[in-house]
């Protein structure tokens, strides 16, 4: 659905985003994970055309973004993360104008409106002043334009940017909501958003992309350090005495001494029931109680510290890329 190819831009002297290659597909939440200042903004909005590229192509569709704009654009809704609402108008005279601007008239037009008010949940206030609305109501009147004209794409940049706890449950129900039938991608710094919505993620940082898989794949990612996590009533160095022995055990971190002892052992092999099997195998006979055994397990927070703050190249300049 959508190709972006080594997409480059630069401001000035400065990389905002740098040499970026991915595929969409359709029919799914995409998240794009990254801390502010990232290149996600950037990305997006080269995406959607609003703003050129230093190098790269971004295909909608097939169809180039700035070779065929109007075909291109018109597959997708965007969110800016401000998004450009008229305060002094109505969420349904706001959306009459956007409608038209995208080529909607008569009962077409006021069938989509209708359509939109009743999937954004803003029907209660749909005659009142954008003025007078909560910034949740705002953000859904923003998500309620972008679905005008029946894009198969929706980017929404932080659309949660500054919402209450209830606000922000209530814009992810919506999106989970678009993701049944459109391809939705929205842009976060939040890891627990993003892995609570999406099917796939997208990690940047420093204008590159870190990473790209599903939550699941990327949480397993730091399950390959091969460590083990136990509990036994043995001191420290009774520890370190027993486990002296097993070969596949590299390194021994404790972590906790009192009542028990709480240690990491990590290995270098590729088994790591090995490991288990071994460390088990240690204790049987020993005299000594081994009161847990468990892999550890990578978070999504610990693959996204470990991705993102990997030295690499300086990103966009904070005047220029403040939100990410």
């Amino acid at each position: 659905m959508i190709e972006v190819e080594h997409l480059t831009k630069y401001y000035g002297s400065f990389l905002a985003v740098d040499d970026i290659s991915f595929t969409i597909e359709d029919g799914h939440v995409y998240g794009f994970l990254g801390p502010n200042g990232a290149g996600k903004s950037t990305t997006m909005n080269i995406i959607t055309g609003c703003l050129s590229a230093t190098a790269g192509r971004v295909r909608i569709d097939g169809h180039d973004i700035y070779e065929e704009p109007d075909k291109a654009k018109r597959l997708i809704g965007y969110l800016p993360e401000h998004p450009p609402l008229y305060l002094n108008e109505s969420p349904r005279e706001y959306l009459r104008f956007v409608g038209e601007a995208k080529g909607l008239r008569g009962e077409e037009l006021q069938r989509q409106i209708a359509e939109v008010v009743e999937k954004t949940g803003i029907a209660a206030v749909q005659n009142r002043r954008i003025a007078a609305l909560s910034k949740g109501y705002r953000q859904r009147v923003g998500i309620a334009q972008a679905l005008l004209g029946n894009p198969r794409v929706i980017i929404l940049d932080e659309p949660t940017v500054g919402l209450d706890p209830l606000q922000i449950i209530e814009i992810r129900d919506l999106i989970r909501e678009l993701g049944k039938t459109h391809t939705v991608i929205f842009s976060s710094h939040i890891l627990s958003e993003v892995q609570a919505i999406c099917d796939e993620i997208l990690m940047i940082a420093k204008g590159r992309l870190a990473a790209f898989d599903t939550p699941e794949n990327l949480e397993k990612e730091l399950l390959a350090r091969n460590e083990l996590r136990l509990t036994t009533d043995a001191a420290p160095g009774e520890l370190r005495a027993l486990l002296a022995g097993v070969e596949a055990a590299d390194t021994l971190t404790v972590e906790s001494e009192t009542p028990y002892t709480v240690a990491s052992v990590r290995t270098k092999g590729a088994d790591i029931y090995a490991l288990s099997r071994a460390v088990f195998l240690a204790f049987a006979g020993s005299g000594h109680v081994l009161l847990e055994l468990s892999l550890k397990k990578g978070t999504l927070e610990d693959v996204f510290i470990e991705l993102t703050e990997t030295p690499g190249k300086p990103g966009a300049p904070e005047a220029e890329e403040k939100e990410g």
